[in-house]
C-alpha cells in the first residue's frame, strides 16, 4: 500500500538513499548529541535533502522533511503508522499505564473520543473561572518577586502554574503548587519525561541490570506522581458517590473517564483511567509551559512586538485581572499570533517519530514493516519558501489581515500535529497561553528575561524542546 501517489519508476529502497555515513554497530548513534538532537537531524536534512536515511544502533531510519509528506504520513495513524513500540514498551517498564498520548489501536479509539470532548471550547469556558483563579495566583507570586527585586526561575513558575490549570481542570484537584515552595508533585514530574527521553534513545539498557543515583530517584518520584494519581482518582470517585448526577454529567475529565469506565463494555479500564490522567499532567504542564517561556524570551528580544502585545493586553484586560473573562480571550488575536510564532519558531516537538505498522511507500520508497519514520517537522518552518525572513519573529503572519497566508502557516507549522491525532488539549493550551501573557503583560513590565551566561538561550531536547535556565526580572505596573 502507498500512502502517496503511485509511481512507474522502480520503488528506491532504504539502502539507496542518501545519508551520513554510518559507523558500524552503533551506526549514526555516536555522532549527534542527545540533547541537540532536533538540531543535528535538521542540519542533516539541509545537508541530505527531503528523503534520507540514518542509521540509530541497529534501528534503519527513513527521515523526512518535507511539511506534504510528513503531514500524509500523520494522517495514517493510527492504521498505518503508531508511535515507536520501544515508546509504549518504556512507559509500561516505567511503571505507567498508557493515556491517550501512547494508546494504540482499539484501545485509542476508545479513548479519544471521550477526551476530545472533555477539552472541547465548551468545557474549557466553563472551567473558565478555576483558570482565571490559577491566573491571578501566578500575578501574586510575581508581584512578591517583583516587589522584592528577585529574579524569578520562569520555566519552574509557569510549570507550577500550568501544573495548577490542569489538575483543577482534568481532574477536580487543588494543588496549588503556586503558592507552595515545598516538594510538590511538579518537582517529581518534571524527572519522567527527561528520563522516558534519555532511555528511548538509549544504545543500552543498562537500568535492567544496575541502577544509577538518577534511575533510584526516577523510581520515588514514580512512586509520588502514582500516589498522587491514585488520590485524584479516589477523590472524583467520593465525589461522584456522593453527587450521583456527576455520573451522568461529569464535571471534568477524571469524572467523565471514570464514568466511561464503569460502563460495562466501555473499553476502557481503570489502568487507562489513570493512564489519561499522568498524560494530562505532563504533557500539559511541560510543553504548554515551554512554550510560554519561549514566548516571553522572543517578545523581550524583539521590543516593538512586545509594544503592541502589551498595548492590546492593558486596551483588554486593564488593571484589574479579577474582571477578566472567556469573551475577553477571543479579543486577544496579536497575543494568539504571537503564540502561533512562538511555535513556528521554538516547536516544542520539533520533530516526531513514528513506526510503521505494515509494508508501505512513503514517496518512492519501499517502507517495511516497523521501519522508523523521523519526521523533521521545523524544518519547512524555517524555509523562506512559506514564510519570508524566517528567522525573524512576525506574529503578523498569523493575522486575519493575511487570511490566506495564515491558513497555509498552520499547513506548514504544525505544533500540535496533524491527522486524527492531533494535540486534543490544543484549544485549552492557546487559553492558557494567552491568559498567562495577558496576566504578565496587563500588570508588569519586564526588566530583563536573562539566561545564566548572558547568551542566546540554548534550545536544549528533553523530550520537549525547552529553554534552560531562564530568569525574569519584574516590575509591577501601578494602577
Amino acid at each position: 500500500m502507498s500512502i502517496t501517489s503511485s509511481h512507474a519508476a522502480p520503488l528506491r529502497q532504504w539502502a539507496d538513499l542518501p545519508g551520513p555515513k554510518a559507523w558500524p554497530i552503533v551506526g549514526n548513534a555516536l555522532q549527534i548529541q542527545l540533547n541537540q538532537i532536533h538540531i543535528d537531524l535538521e542540519d542533516w536534512a539541509k545537508a541530505y535533502g527531503p528523503i534520507f536515511k540514518a542509521r540509530l544502533g541497529p534501528a534503519k531510519v527513513l527521515v523526512l522533511r518535507d511539511h506534504d509528506l510528513i503531514n500524509t504520513v500523520m494522517r495514517d495513524r493510527p492504521e498505518g503508522f503508531r508511535r515507536p513500540a520501544k515508546l509504549d514498551q518504556l512507559v509500561r517498564e516505567m511503571g505507567l499505564h498508557p493515556g491517550v498520548f501512547n494508546a494504540e489501536g482499539a484501545v485509542w479509539y476508545a479513548q479519544r473520543r471521550m477526551v476530545m470532548s472533555a477539552f472541547s471550547p465548551s468545557h474549557v469556558r466553563a472551567y473558565f473561572p478555576l483558570l482565571l483563579s490559577v491566573s491571578r495566583r501566578l500575578q501574586a507570586r510575581w508581584i512578591k518577586a517583583a516587589t522584592a527585586q528577585q529574579p524569578i526561575d520562569l520555566q519552574a513558575d509557569l510549570m507550577r502554574f500550568t501544573v495548577d490549570a490542569i489538575a483543577g481542570l482534568a481532574f477536580g484537584a487543588e494543588t496549588n503548587t503556586l503558592e507552595s515552595d515545598e516538594d510538590i508533585i511538579q518537582h517529581h514530574l518534571d524527572k519522567i519525561f527527561p528520563a522516558l527521553f534519555s532511555r528511548v534513545n538509549a544504545l543500552v539498557p543498562y537500568w535492567r541490570w544496575f541502577k544509577r543515583a538518577k534511575d533510584r530517584e526516577l523510581a520515588h518520584s514514580l512512586t509520588i506522581v502514582s500516589k498522587a494519581i491514585a488520590d485524584f482518582i479516589a477523590q472524583a470517585r467520593q465525589r461522584m458517590r456522593d453527587d450521583p448526577a456527576r455520573v451522568a454529567q461529569p464535571t471534568n475529565l477524571l469524572e467523565a473517564m471514570i464514568a466511561a469506565a464503569d460502563q460495562p463494555d466501555s473499553g476502557v479500564t481503570d489502568d487507562d483511567v489513570a493512564g489519561n490522567v499522568m498524560t494530562m499532567l505532563l504533557a500539559g504542564e511541560d510543553t504548554t509551559a515551554n512554550t510560554l517561556a519561549w514566548a516571553i524570551y522572543l517578545l523581550h528580544r524583539n521590543p516593538e512586538v512586545f509594544q503592541k502585545a502589551q498595548q492590546e493586553a492593558r486596551d483588554v484586560v486593564g488593571v484589574d485581572l479579577s474582571m477578566l473573562t472567556m469573551d475577553h480571550m477571543a479579543q486577544l488575536p496579536y497575543l494568539e499570533a504571537v503564540c502561533h510564532e512562538t511555535m513556528r519558531l521554538k516547536p516544542v516537538a520539533p520533530f516526531r517519530v513514528v513506526q510503521a505498522l505494515r509494508d508501505t511507500v512513503v514517496a518512492d520508497v519501499a517502507v517495511p514493516k516497523d521501519t522508523m519514520i523521523w519526521c523533521v517537522s521545523r524544518h519547512d518552518a524555517m524555509d523562506a519558501t512559506y514564510f519570508p525572513d524566517p528567522e525573524r519573529f512576525v506574529p503578523e503572519r498569523w493575522l486575519d489581515a493575511d487570511a490566506a497566508q495564515a491558513s497555509s502557516a498552520k499547513r506548514v507549522s504544525t505544533p500540535f500535529g496533524a491527522g486524527p491525532r492531533v494535540c486534543p488539549g490544543r484549544y485549552l493550551a492557546l487559553v492558557e497561553m494567552k491568559l498567562a501573557l495577558a496576566t504578565l503583560l496587563s500588570q508588569f513590565r519586564i526588566d530583563a528575561v536573562d539566561t545564566p551566561d548572558g547568551s542566546e538561550a540554548a534550545e536544549v531536547m528533553s523530550f520537549t524542546m525547552t529553554p534552560v535556565g531562564l530568569t525574569l526580572k519584574l516590575s509591577p505596573i501601578s494602577p
